[in-house]
């Protein structure tokens, strides 16, 4: 699946908190990189990514995050893993960016707590501005199985 205005796959960032557990990592991160892959886009892992970086070193976590936001701006869109209460902060900020940046926006949610003051939504309202009032659960993710749903709104984007 190409994308027709440059010929090149599209760029999904993956924010996540996964890369800090060796159990997570090799679990459910790799199944949600797989899925995304699986779809034709190209995943931007940030873990992955900042591998090289020697975390030792005064500046590594300068140097990550401004290679994170880098990554965020230069991608078409982000898919969010915001499960906890509340989600992680580096993926709020890093979610929060997209979101500033016209960036296509998913969600992924397995965490069944609900982390929000409103009925109407499952996390804090803000998290959903990138979305319209009416198509936010297109985008909305609750299972690994669910991101190569035809209906939702990421194998739409990814296809189109």
């Amino acid at each position: 699946m190409e994308n027709s205005k440059n010929n090149r796959k599209k760029i999904i960032y993956l924010a996540n908190p996964y890369g800090f557990s060796k159990q997570q990592k090799e679990g459910p991160l790799q199944e949600i990189v797989s899925a995304l892959r699986d779809m034709d886009l190209e995943v931007w892992e940030p873990f992955e990514r900042n591998n090289q970086i020697d975390m030792s070193e005064d500046r590594a976590a300068h140097v990550v995050g401004q290679a994170d936001m880098s990554d965020v701006r230069d991608s078409d869109g982000i898919f969010a893993i915001v499960n906890g209460t509340p989600p992680d902060e580096g993926v709020m900020v890093e979610l929060g960016m997209a979101i500033a940046w016209g960036k296509k926006v998913f969600l992924f949610r397995d965490d069944f707590r609900r982390c929000t003051d409103s009925a109407a939504y499952p996390l804090n309202l803000m998290l959903f501005t990138g979305f319209g009032y009416d198509d936010w659960s297109d985008s909305y993710y609750t299972s690994v199985d669910e991101i190569s749903s035809p209906d939702k709104a990421l194998a739409k984007w990814a296809a189109g």
